[in-house]
């Protein structure tokens, strides 16, 4: 009290004020409106009151700060003449200084009749808020008292005309009409519910109305041209918003979720606060509203994993919530938080309810531990206000018109305080309008649905009100809203208990420190989620490596054992340096194998790119080189020796190694081209897979969100489907010229069986891997087995096919030499080819020999049945048959010899027609002598023999 003595002198240190602001009359009451500064002077015959201050206090103050305003107030029956208030000028005068301030006697007003002002009111005496179960013995309370004063409209007597409006907009318009066209006229309305105070602010304007709301709340009731005579003793909705705002960042949440009730004080007070947490940094992950069902809702809540819910809806929708919903859903409990309204009543969750199902007991588990925010509705200080009253001693008097009912069961009983005040500020408002009208020689009896001027005053004097109520300072704003600090509540133990206190206007939060919570604190605002990246099994990679490293070893003695024999004819007739890019190109694809399986285990996140490049890239250049030279092989030897026979001779003349090369070099072009444009036009690039959250057994409020590593592209499965599009033609190629050539036999290249072998099992490998690996991309392990196996199987094969048995034939026959050596060793060819032609032909000639031995057989018996038809013929002819032919010549005992010979092409037997010819001794016998007979080209003196 000293150093406030101290500070308000040092503001009065003007000489002036030090000197004129004193007064001398002795009863005053000085009110704390504004800044100000008086010079007290103790009273000559009545006590001071002031706020917050004892009597000893107020006398030991010589100097109050500057800008305040003193006003005069006589005990008993006497009244002021004279100015009443009077504020101290920054010069050090006061105000009205020419005018003397006094106490008269009060005159006799016990004869004077009194004209009654009638107030149309709506109390909800039931439905959503049934608020008027306590406002209006509250306001009918504050009418008594005003109407007692005789210093307040004296010449007026208030009076309530009041219907039930039951909170609904549609049973309020029947009464707003039945308040406008029956007599008397009302000079002010006073609606209770948001919903209901909307309708009739938007239509009391067309009546010239002033409309003072004593339980609305809505934020869009704050826009002055849609509402332009509306007043509230109620602060607006948003006053909660600030205050919920700050408890989110107190609490470190930054994503909730809203539900609400569809209507618009609830609509209106959601979008203030998504545009207050949006500049707060706070996430609204989900909104949901409903109209009379929350069961979807509430559903919806469950399923977004919503923590931090702010429930915006009327008190028999929320028991609703603590129906079955909330507690079949299970949205209760220590992992989850609700933010209600802080106006229902105090056991809103105990009152029976015959729409609902559930017990008391599990009402009371499903809302314990949510937080509400209300505006602060009774004065917490121990002042005496403009009614001469307290605020304890307003809840004594309210209880006793009550008569004795349970506060916790009444209706409105928070929001009393407020219909009190409201009354009184429009007692007042119209107090001060009298004198303004008076000079314009207008009443307020005067007025009509026609008069416009009387609402501006009235509007004005409400407008500039200003005093000290039992809810506290009264001060509306420029939207006619009330402002108030705000008291937070928790719900502790089947009670609410107060929390902390806050003030928006200063952005204070005043903390007991006393909040409880269910678990170990304040829960989560979402489920935490730790991020897992999925690696490839070690044990898998360590596998496959090691094979792929045995290949790579494989490759390397199948390059150089075809180096180091490329002199041997056996190995030249294979065209060696097609089969060293094979190799190299085997070698490539193994390598390929360890960067796809190197990870985000193995290597840092920034550096994965660079392995997704050597992954295409080893890959598509080992494919060319090792498919690519092979596909040459089978594709030249199809061009040349599948032709027409007239052709085949000179198409085999003309195999030149330079075009073999260049047609590896062509597929070698176009895949290095295609991989150089994807790499400039869509480079790889490294993103993310997210999986389904996994919830591990020993925490049920973490979740595990599995997280996947890819090398990507913006456009990869345009890219893949050119890639695949054209591999896989040239797979499905090669095996059709592997079949077509499969019978094929040409010294130029001697192992393209071999090759055709070899690019079967690529082709049927790679068909059957690459849409596996697409479709089991997610699966890490899986994709890289089949990969993997599939580059190491298809290798393996190559080689052993292509190298092993060049191997074993120069190991097994010792054909380590170069050709001429090879040849004077031997003295014969050691072509491939021509042996199998040699051996080829002798199994036709022993084949040839049997037939041309069954046929012989045959002649000899043909012949021997002839020789005997011939003597039986000749034995039967009669002698007679001599005598008459005598000049014919002798028949001769021997058959005819034209008669006995053999067809053309037959040999002429000599001796045994049994035995074998001579001639046919030897199987060289049946061919010419100066030339070879090859084993589509037969003898044709054997041809009629062969196939008569």
């Amino acid at each position: 009290m000293e150093a406030e003595r101290q500070k308000w002198a040092h503001r009065a240190a003007h000489p002036l004020c030090a000197q004129t602001c004193r007064f001398k009359r002795a009863l005053f009451l000085i009110l704390l409106f504004f800044p100000g500064c008086a010079i007290i002077r103790p009273p000559r015959d009545g006590g001071i009151r002031y706020r917050g201050l004892t009597q000893e206090q107020i006398r030991s103050v010589q100097i109050l700060p500057v800008d305040y305003e003193i006003e005069y107030i006589c005990r008993g029956n006497r009244v002021i003449v004279g100015p009443k208030v009077r504020k101290c000028l920054p010069n050090g005068t006061w105000t009205d200084m020419t005018q003397h301030s006094r106490c008269s006697k009060k005159p006799d007003v016990s004869l004077r009749c009194k004209k009654k002002l009638y107030i149309g009111a709506l109390f909800p005496m039931s439905g959503g808020w049934p608020g008027g179960q306590a406002c209006m013995p509250s306001a009918q309370m504050a009418l008594d008292l005003v109407n007692n004063r005789s210093d307040i409209l004296p010449d007026y007597e208030l009076e309530l005309i009041h219907y039930d409006s039951m909170c609904d907009p549609g049973e309020a318009t029947k009464l707003l009409y039945d308040l406008l066209y029956t007599e008397p006229i009302k000079i002010v309305l006073m609606p209770g519910c948001s919903g209901v105070s909307t309708l009739v602010a938007e239509a009391a304007r067309m009546w010239n109305l002033i409309v003072l709301s004593y339980g609305s709340s809505s934020p869009a009731l704050s826009n002055r041209q849609r509402f332009p005579t509306f007043f509230r003793t109620h602060p607006s909705a948003t006053l909660h918003n600030p205050t919920r705002v700050q408890l989110f960042q107190k609490w470190k949440w930054t994503r909730i979720a809203t539900i609400q009730q569809t209507t618009e004080v609830f609509t209106s007070t959601l979008d203030d606060l998504e545009q207050r947490v949006k500049e707060a940094g706070i996430e609204i992950s989900v909104r949901q509203s409903f109209l009379t069902d929350p069961a979807v809702a509430v559903k919806n809540l469950k399923r977004q994993d919503a923590r931090i819910i702010v429930g915006l809806f009327y008190e028999t929708e929320a028991r609703k919530f603590c129906n079955d919903l909330v507690f079949k859903e299970k949205l209760y409990g220590k992992k989850y938080v609700w933010f209600l309204i802080g106006w229902y009543a105090d056991n809103w969750f105990k009152i029976k309810d015959p729409a609902i199902n559930c017990t008391v007991e599990n009402m009371t588990e499903a809302v314990e531990g949510h937080v509400t925010t209300e505006i602060v509705m009774l004065n917490p200080e121990t002042v005496r206000g403009v009614s001469n009253m307290t605020s304890q001693e307003f809840l004594a008097a309210l209880m006793s018109r009550l008569g004795g009912k349970n506060p916790e069961e009444t209706g409105g009983f928070q929001e009393a305080p407020l219909a009190y005040d409201a009354v009184w500020a429009l007692a007042l408002a119209l107090n001060k309008t009298v004198a303004p009208l008076k000079a314009k020689g207008r009443r307020l009896e005067d007025f009509n649905y026609n008069n416009h001027d009387i609402t501006s005053e009235i509007y004005r004097a409400l407008n500039t009100s200003s005093f000290e109520g039992v809810s506290g300072q009264v001060v509306f704003d420029a939207q006619g809203s009330r402002m108030a600090m705000t008291l937070i509540e928790q719900l502790q133990g089947g009670s609410y208990k107060k929390i902390g206190y806050y003030d928006s206007s200063q952005k204070n939060l005043s903390w007991f420190g006393n909040d409880v919570w269910i678990g170990a604190g304040p829960p989560a605002d979402r489920t935490v989620v730790i991020e897992e990246y999925r690696f490839l099994s070690q044990k898998l990679f360590a596998s496959v490596s090691v094979f792929a490293g045995l290949g790579i070893l494989l490759g390397i003695v199948c390059l150089t054992f075809n180096i180091y024999n490329g002199n041997v004819r056996y190995i030249q007739n294979s065209q060696p340096y097609l089969n060293n890019m094979t190799a190299v190109g085997c070698m490539m694809a193994l390598a390929a194998v360890f960067p796809l399986g190197i990870d985000g285990h193995h290597v840092h996140r920034s550096q994965f790119p660079v392995v997704c490049q050597f992954r295409l890239w080893l890959l598509g250049l080992g494919f060319s080189l090792a498919y690519g030279s092979m596909f040459t092989k089978i594709w030249w030897v199809h061009t040349l020796f599948t032709k027409k026979d007239e052709k085949k001779e000179k198409k085999k003349q003309h195999l030149e190694p330079w075009k073999l090369y260049a047609t590896v070099g062509v597929l070698l072009a176009i895949d290095f081209l295609s991989l150089m444009i994807w790499q400039i036009v869509d480079p790889l690039h490294i993103t993310v897979e997210k999986f389904t959250k996994e919830a591990p057994k020993e925490d049920l409020d973490v979740l595990i969100q599995p997280l996947l590593e890819h090398c990507n592209s913006e456009k990869m499965n345009t890219w893949l489907g050119v890639v695949y599009g054209y591999k896989g033609l040239l797979l499905l190629l090669g095996i059709f010229l592997a079949y077509e050539t499969k019978s094929v036999s040409t010294e130029k290249i001697n192992d393209h069986r071999a090759v055709g072998m070899a690019i079967y099992n690529v082709a049927v490998l790679c068909l059957i891997t690459a849409p596996v690996t697409m479709i089991l991309s997610s699966q890490q392990d899986a994709s890289f087995g089949f990969a993997s196996l599939a580059i190491v199987f298809s290798v393996y094969i190559t080689l052993v096919v292509l190298f092993v048995p060049k191997m074993r034939r120069l190991i097994t026959r010792g054909e380590w030499q170069s050709e001429q050596q090879d040849t004077l060793k031997t003295g014969s060819s050691t072509n491939n080819n021509d042996e199998e032609k040699s051996r080829q032909l002798e199994r036709e000639n022993r084949e040839l020999q049997k037939i041309i031995q069954e046929k012989e057989e045959r002649v000899s018996a043909l012949r021997n049945q002839l020789a005997e038809r011939q003597a039986l013929r000749n034995r039967r002819r009669p002698s007679t048959g001599q005598n008459q032919n005598h000049n014919a010549p002798p028949p001769s005992s021997q058959p005819d010899p034209k008669s006995l010979l053999l067809p053309p092409g037959y040999p002429n037997p000599t001796t045994d027609n049994h035995s074998l010819p001579p001639s046919f001794s030897n199987s060289s016998n049946l061919y010419p002598a100066d030339s070879k007979m090859s084993r589509n080209h037969c003898h044709n003196s054997q041809i009629p023999l062969l196939y008569k």
